[in-house]
């Protein structure tokens, strides 16, 4: 009965909500605490995949970018196929197998749907996102077929959004997301004096906007921006071949990082 009622709190909590309802900040915050992670471990035990450390991480949309090729002993190669759908997972129909896996006490397929529907609803959170942001930044325009968003379906772990802007040989890459080793990175030279030091020409301390935010420039790879944001996110900003840091931030700043903060229920 006590493993019942957390499947049935968690299934109607997701469940309740409308598609437009999804992206509210109440729902949202209650996803990125993780809460509903912590009540599928304890309902259903560690997942299999988990205990064998495979990734967990969908797309969305799908690149079409290439892959490895093999080919038949006959020396065949394929030509022909429509190649994998883009589609995310439907939260709904994943909710209702999760309703059946669990009347069955078919724990594993419960777990895994409950995942599926949690997977469902970061994509369009990230679709959103994406969605509000401009469509050219300081005359560079999107590259629609680059736009991305990554997540591992386990409540914001991992929930990357990619955007890049380009023209000619200048471009803005835009990355957004819950990403540990991104955003200790940034926490690192913010919490260091050391990074302050005038010594170290390649990392500075600016303010982006009311943010604290680290600056870096590389002479291959140009200026890179970092800005966490909230209790685990963080926005990044790489221009190549930007003439200054002031054009690059000012660039930076037509991204409204309130909006972000807002779709994602950061504090």
């Amino acid at each position: 009965m006590k493993k019942y009622g957390i499947l049935i709190c968690l299934t109607l909590f997701i469940a309740g909500f409308s598609h437009e309802q999804a992206f509210s900040q109440s729902f949202i915050k209650k996803l990125k605490d993780k809460t509903e992670d912590k009540a599928i471990e304890k309902v259903f035990g560690k997942d299999k995949t988990d205990q064998n450390n495979q990734s967990n991480q969908t797309s969305y949309p799908d690149q079409g970018g290439s892959s490895s090729s093999s080919s038949s002993s006959s020396g065949a190669s394929n030509n022909r196929g429509g190649g994998l759908s883009n589609t995310a997972p439907d939260v709904k129909a994943n909710i209702k197998d999760a309703e059946t896996a669990f009347e069955g006490k078919d724990y594993d397929n419960a777990r895994f749907a409950v995942r599926q529907a949690i997977l469902g609803i970061e994509l369009e959170i990230g679709k959103k996102i994406l969605k509000d942001l401009p469509e050219s930044i300081s005359g560079l325009d999107k590259v629609a077929e680059e736009d991305n968003v990554t997540s591992s379906g386990i409540g914001f772990v991992g929930l990357i959004i990619e955007r890049t802007y380009r023209k000619g040989d200048q471009e803005l890459r835009i990355t957004i997301g819950n990403d540990a080793g991104l955003l200790s990175m940034a926490n690192m030279y913010l919490a260091s004096g050391s990074y302050a030091s005038t010594q170290d020409q390649n990392h500075k301390q600016v303010k982006f906007k009311e943010y604290r935010a680290v600056l870096e420039y590389d002479e291959s790879s140009g200026y890179k921006l970092s800005v966490p944001f909230g209790q685990s996110s963080i926005l990044i900003a790489e221009g190549i071949n930007f003439a200054s840091e002031q054009e690059i931030m000012s660039a930076a700043e037509k991204i409204d990082i309130d909006n972000i903060k807002k779709e994602l229920g950061e504090q």
